[in-house]
């Protein structure tokens, strides 16, 4: 597996986030992206927050286009720190919050990335990471 992240994939990684969402007693919604961070899935639970939509596919965009957690950029966009007004120059919609990670294939490259959104941000990041492992 190289590339880019298949539909079959994104699917078990998302059935995983909400499994672990329901767990968690939080609706959410969980987004998959590709190595270029375009949309491949995404699935919102009922009463999941309707903003969950479009921040659970900014932190899958972010972890893409940084190949890290967004939980470890958060520092970086504070003032003074080096990407301080990155939100502002970047026309790509991306959020620096727990919630975002990188999907790698057994190379360790990275061919997408999940987001997650709906509780808090250490609940996003519980979800995130179940999701991850069903890669």
């Amino acid at each position: 597996m190289s590339g880019n992240i298949t539909l079959e994939q994104a699917e078990r990684v998302i059935e995983a986030g909400i499994a672990q969402a329901v767990t968690l007693g939080v609706p959410s919604t969980i987004s998959v992206l590709d190595a270029g961070g375009r949309l491949v899935a995404t699935k919102r639970q009922d009463a999941a927050p309707l903003i969950s939509v479009d921040a659970s596919a900014a932190k899958a965009r972010t972890a893409v286009f940084f190949k890290s957690p967004t939980a470890a950029l958060a520092g970086a966009i504070q003032p003074g720190a080096p990407l301080y007004t990155l939100g502002q120059a970047s026309g790509e919609e991306l959020a620096f919050i727990a919630g975002g990670l990188p999907l790698t294939d057994e190379a360790g490259s990275v061919i997408g990335a999940v987001g997650s959104s709906g509780g808090s941000p250490d609940q996003d990041e519980q979800v995130a990471s179940a999701a991850v492992t069903a890669l």
